[in-house]
């Protein structure tokens, strides 16, 4: 058995990661791990009170699947930095799910668990299948347009909540309009406690960014409900939370297949979401300590969380930045941290959820409007793609419409058409730029770029960006057809070093083109042609047809063969010009 056997896992270390981190366990690495635990369940225990609210569920339920989120994550997660549980995105899909399937009271929690476990089902199926390629058909530039406009329309949820008023609406848009006609009837204390809140939690984000702006809210609301009477002045306050820890209960099937198409496109939404959030996430924390992470295990660990905090009336979970950065900057070196993170917020459920009862509404609002703001309106990225890429901009602007005119699911929908109908753009319209040549040297460039080198009367060098297949295909031939139909031109180069696939309808229109060029008396040439392009080339016999001696190793040579047999019109032989030495 060689070494690197030896260490690889095996039976119950293989599927808990866990087992293994603790073998080789530090003792130096216990003081950070538990520091780190207590000090990120501090940060979550608020947060998630927030992502419940908008979830429409329970307070509590929050709690609970922070505290499945953590533990099984640590039991089964292959990252030892990673904060798993409930975020502003998947909370705000989970609460549009049960908008879209009009349930309410305690069949909202019931449908939001059976959402939760559906998703630990779809990612359990991924796992298997190992199918977690699946998330890249989800861009970056939808992704960051679908959850600020997701931001957008949980904070216009939570306005009325600041005001002490009510709003309705179809969408984001119409309930907006129907809060601003509200705003005169505010009830004045509730307002005056959600701007102070709103001012606090945001003011200490500038001011002093390293304390938990969250944490330091809630206990704040929690003071000033005593302290102001605020009860007696007619601020809503969010009731009763039990304390205990949640019992194991299987969502009622019934509800769910009731609504099977909204449970399934939620469920789809939350793992494209929870899949590219993790990956990219444990891939950095495994950089910067030094140690190997398994996409597939995150995948199973992410299906072990969802499920546990399906069947434990909980809501969707997935990786944390805010928290797993934390975790990571206060000593986290196992998954002991996410461990005691959980056994924390267990331990609040069982001792502190009480005194949550008696938190404002309007502090509930602001906590809420903070974690989407900063957690979901990514406006850096907004601006990146603008100057980047006007295309990606443009899409993202389009699934943030989307999703305040239709809504978070339909959004979803669109964001994932967007994505597959710009795939099938790029993939059927691959660059095929004109190429001139550095003068002086044997470099052959983008004359759009590059509009002052060097061409050659008569000859033709086009570069095709990208594989010859049934997708791209015609667009090839078309394009080079245009190129030996125009006057005067004798030789076309085929630059072929950007293809790096040829499928059997992409070496019939190479053949194709060959037939083309030798119809039309013009000289055609291949350039670069990679080696597993130019094998298939020549089973379907192209590479016969076109002529062994007509492919070259590169542009230059391509061009200096075709130059060198032709005669210009004094009847001299054209030579391509060396370039200078120096």
């Amino acid at each position: 058995m060689t070494g690197e056997a030896a260490l690889e896992p095996t039976g119950a270390a293989r599927l808990l990661p866990l087992v293994t981190q603790l073998r080789s366990y530090d003792r130096s690495w216990l003081r950070g791990d538990l520091v780190a635990g207590v000090v990120v369940a501090a940060l979550i225990i608020p947060k998630n009170l927030g992502y419940a609210g908008i979830a429409g569920v329970p307070l509590e339920n929050g709690l609970y699947a922070a505290a499945a989120g953590a533990v099984l994550y640590a039991l089964f997660g292959s990252c030892r930095q990673i904060s798993m549980g409930p975020s502003s995105g998947l909370a705000a899909v989970a609460g549009a799910a049960v908008l879209a399937a009009g349930v309410s009271g305690g069949d909202a929690a019931t449908f939001v668990a059976g959402v939760t476990l559906a998703t630990g089902l779809v990612f359990l199926v991924l796992a298997v299948l190992k199918m977690g390629w699946l998330s890249q058909f989800l861009s970056r530039a939808v992704v960051t347009g679908f959850l600020f406009g997701a931001a957008i329309d949980v904070v216009i949820g939570e306005l009325p909540k600041l005001t002490g008023t009510s709003a309705e609406g179809t969408n984001s848009l119409r309930e907006l309009a129907s809060w601003l006609t509200t705003v005169g009837q505010a009830h004045a204390p509730s307002l005056v406690v959600g701007l102070v809140a709103l001012v606090l939690v945001f003011g200490l984000k500038l001011v002093a960014p390293r304390v938990p702006g969250s944490l330091a809210l809630l206990v704040g609301g929690l003071v000033a409900t005593p302290l102001f009477d605020l009860e007696a002045h007619d601020v809503a306050l969010v009731g009763d939370i039990p304390r205990g820890l949640p019992q194991l209960e299987v969502p009622d099937l019934a509800l769910l297949l009731d609504q099977v198409g909204t449970v399934l496109v939620a469920a789809f939404a939350l793992v494209m979401i929870g899949f590219s959030q993790t990956a990219g996430d444990a891939r950095a924390f495994a950089a910067k300590h030094r140690y190997q992470v398994d996409i597939n295990q995150e995948s199973v660990a992410q299906a072990a969380a969802n499920i546990g905090a399906g069947l434990l009336k909980g809501m969707p979970v997935s990786t944390s930045l805010s928290a797993s950065s934390l975790n990571d900057r206060t000593g986290a070196r196992s998954g002991l941290a996410s461990l005691t993170s959980g056994v924390t917020v267990l331990l609040a459920l069982l001792v502190l959820a009480p005194l949550f009862s008696a938190l404002p509404k309007p502090v509930l609002a602001a906590l809420i409007i903070e974690a989407v703001v900063m957690g979901m309106m990514n406006v850096p990225e907004m601006r990146r793609l603008r100057r980047v890429s006007r295309v990606d901009f443009w899409v993202a602007v389009a699934a943030i419409v989307g999703t305040l005119v239709f809504g978070i699911l339909t959004g979803v929908v669109i964001g994932i058409a967007l994505s597959l109908l710009w795939l099938v753009y790029v993939a059927t319209h691959p660059e095929m730029p004109t190429l001139g040549r550095e003068r002086g040297t044997q470099v052959f460039r983008d004359l759009r770029q590059h509009p002052d080198d060097e061409t050659f009367p008569g000859l033709v060098v086009v570069r095709m960006d990208g594989g010859i297949f049934f997708a791209t295909a015609d667009a090839l031939e078309d394009r080079v057809r245009g190129e030996m139909l125009a006057p005067d031109v004798t030789g076309v180069v085929l630059h072929f070093a950007g293809v790096n696939y040829v499928d059997s309808q992409g070496t019939a229109t190479v053949a194709e083109i060959v037939r083309l060029a030798d119809e039309a008396g013009v000289d055609l040439r291949l350039a670069s042609v990679r080696p597993v392009v130019r094998a298939m080339l020549a089973r379907d016999g192209v590479i016969e047809q076109v002529g062994a001696d007509r492919v070259h190793g590169n542009v230059y040579r391509a061009v200096a063969a075709h130059l060198s047999g032709r005669e210009d019109v004094d009847g001299h032989r054209e030579e391509i010009r060396e370039p200078d030495d120096d």
